[in-house]
């Protein structure tokens, strides 16, 4: 009754609720299309597209993640990335599992890569990956709790601002150095690929990628209307005056440390739950997921699209990408100076991205007083005197 309340708070915006739908409706239209329109029409997805898009969406869940702590709390996070891959590996190690003696020395404990290391037995903590539920439980919890810890440190420390933002891209600096080590337990430089199916289900079939596409389209979806929920709610008045003013918010009894830890929580589950879903589409988690230039460009694609807006963020990941698709086709070697122009040009011509331009361009023309010209802010009869 409680949740049922809180969670229909983040429909009464018309833009969340439309946002949704939205989504909603191309989870099912891009299976539709790529299952049942045949491959000569033009209306057809091909199977190659079916996971590309679907990993568009993954991006946009982790934009949507890092815009709840950076547009609503002011914590500008550049290590969302490892939350990210830490949710990526979770799944990655239950599809491992998954292979058993189908791997390519037959093992039906051991993956294929710690038989070529020479381990003798599985480490501690693959234990319980042969469960799907499991490792559903860990994709939030693991992300969750490194969140907890990291924020507590440092929240209650008071650290904010550049260094905060300096200590996250250490974080998942770290990780990435630690995920590259063989001894790791994590398939080393390689990481985890060769998946075979998920519940049983071939991973290479196109009904299986369909509906991973639809699921992810799915919980984008439900990720949005919680984001929502938090936001409008009461808390996410509090959450934005720690932003806005941290200690006039302190002196008014509230603690600052602990509103930020909620949402940072959140976030990195949000983001764990969009790199599982990542994975099985792409067919494989590495270290490189923990790069600390992944996190940049999550900040780029929510700046691009608009922080503060929740929904925003997400067109920001879907556009940036899409270009960043056709752009390293066409001439590979500039993508990164046109992704540095790109946050340069936004940053200064678009403080608010997209989301903020569309929204001063359907505004002025709100207020646009009756009578007048909208380009002139003149009366109808004086603007179109001359002609």
């Amino acid at each position: 009754m409680i949740l049922g309340r809180f969670l229909a708070g983040g429909l009464k915006s018309p833009v969340i609720l439309i946002s949704m739908l939205v989504i909603l409706g191309i989870g099912v239209l891009v299976p539709v299309l790529n299952l049942a329109v045949p491959p000569s029409s033009p209306f057809h997805v091909a199977d190659h597209l079916v996971p590309l898009y679907g990993k568009y969406l993954c991006y946009g869940m982790a934009a949507l993640a890092l815009d709840l702590v950076w547009g609503y709390c002011g914590i500008l996070s550049l290590g969302h990335g490892a939350f990210f891959a830490l949710g990526g590996y979770a799944m990655g190690m239950h599809l491992m599992r998954e292979i058993g003696t189908r791997g390519v020395y037959g093992d039906p404990i051991l993956p294929d890569f710690m038989v070529f290391l020479n381990w003798k037995e599985l480490p501690w903590f693959w234990y319980g990956f042969d469960s799907f539920l499991f490792a559903c439980l860990m994709v939030m919890l693991v992300p969750g709790l490194l969140a907890f810890i990291f924020g507590w440190f440092a929240f209650r420390s008071r650290v904010t601002g550049v260094y905060l933002s300096i200590i996250t891209q250490a974080m998942t600096y770290a990780l990435l150095l630690a995920f590259f080590r063989n001894d790791m337990g994590f398939g080393g430089n390689n990481g985890l690929t060769d998946f075979k199916d998920v519940l049983g289900y071939d991973l290479q079939s196109g009904q299986v990628r369909s509906a991973l596409f639809f699921l992810t389209a799915f919980f984008l979806a439900l990720n949005l209307l919680i984001a929502a929920a938090i936001t409008g709610s009461k808390y996410g008045k509090i959450l934005r005056a720690v932003r806005d003013a941290e200690a006039r918010t302190r002196f008014l009894g509230y603690r600052p440390e602990n509103i930020k830890l909620f949402a940072w929580v959140v976030s990195a589950v949000m983001a764990g739950i969009a790199g599982a879903l990542y994975v099985p589409q792409v067919g494989i988690i590495n270290p490189g997921e923990f790069a600390p230039a992944n996190s940049i460009e999550m900040v780029v694609w929510t700046a691009v699209g608009g922080r503060g807006t929740l929904v925003g963020p997400i067109g920001g990941a879907v556009l940036v990408n899409a270009a960043k698709s056709w752009f390293t086709g066409v001439l590979p070697e500039y993508w990164l100076f046109a992704l540095g122009g790109l946050f340069i040009l936004t940053t200064l011509f678009l403080p608010e991205g997209v989301a903020g331009l569309i929204r001063k361009a359907f505004g002025r023309r709100a207020k646009a007083p009756k009578g007048k010209d909208e380009e002139t802010d003149q009366p109808v009869a004086d603007a179109t005197a001359g002609e």
